[in-house]
């Protein structure tokens, strides 16, 4: 039996993949960062509503075939257009490390950064990673998705954590979480949208706001 070289292999593998039978799941690939500090968070900071770390590996996200990151060196702006530490291109150059030089960060408060994937997607499933240095919990977490530049059309809430509707977007009813190097993965389910924005509002280290990383993971539009 002829046995194919390591490098051609692969090629076939991605192309089979490529062309797999639209409905067919995969599990969701994702190459994540390097653990910043070691164990489980254990105490729960007052005046938050988050979950418990499991301690656990997260469980695999099964998507359609095909499914890749639409969002990497996309286009990005943000409320705060000129950041205190970095550049809003950062938010999807796939860096996701811990380290002080990955992150981009922003003003005080209410703020938010927006990718645009060029043109309108069918979303599978969006990772978010602020700073995870250190286990802290940020705030009002809000992840929207939308047709056009402004949010007026087409507007998708697929993550509130806002229980208190802080933000003015609606009350939510996810809980807050540990930033880890695993990100906050989001599943979306098919939801159809050109832009993806992410709010938040400050965490428990202080009340600025530090994007690593975002990802959208899905298939443009047929």
């Amino acid at each position: 039996m002829r046995i194919l070289p390591i490098v051609a292999a692969l090629a076939v593998a991605g192309s089979a993949a490529l062309a797999a039978p639209a409905g067919k799941q995969v599990v969701l690939e994702v190459k994540l960062p390097k653990p910043a500090f070691v164990g489980t968070p254990k105490n729960i900071p007052p005046g938050t509503t988050v979950e418990k770390p499991s301690g656990k590996k997260r469980p695999p996200l099964m998507v359609p075939a095909g499914t890749v990151n639409l969002s990497l060196k996309k286009p990005v702006t943000g409320s705060y257009p000129n950041p205190l530490i970095g550049e809003l291109s950062q938010v999807t150059d796939g860096s996701k490390e811990a380290d002080e030089g990955s992150y981009v960060e922003l003003g005080k408060g209410k703020q938010w950064v927006q990718v645009d994937l060029k043109k309108p997607s069918t979303i599978q499933a969006i990772l978010v990673w602020h700073y995870h240095g250190d286990p802290r919990v940020y705030h009002d977490t809000v992840v929207q998705t939308a047709l056009d530049k402004d949010f007026i059309k087409g507007v998708t809430t697929v993550y509130n954590n806002d229980q208190n509707n802080t933000l003015g977007l609606g009350a939510g009813k996810d809980r807050e979480y540990f930033e880890t190097f695993e990100g906050r993965l989001i599943e979306v389910k098919g939801v159809k949208a050109r832009f993806v924005r992410l709010y938040s509002n400050g965490s428990t280290a202080d009340e600025l706001n530090r994007v690593t990383e975002v990802e959208v993971h899905g298939r443009p539009a047929e």
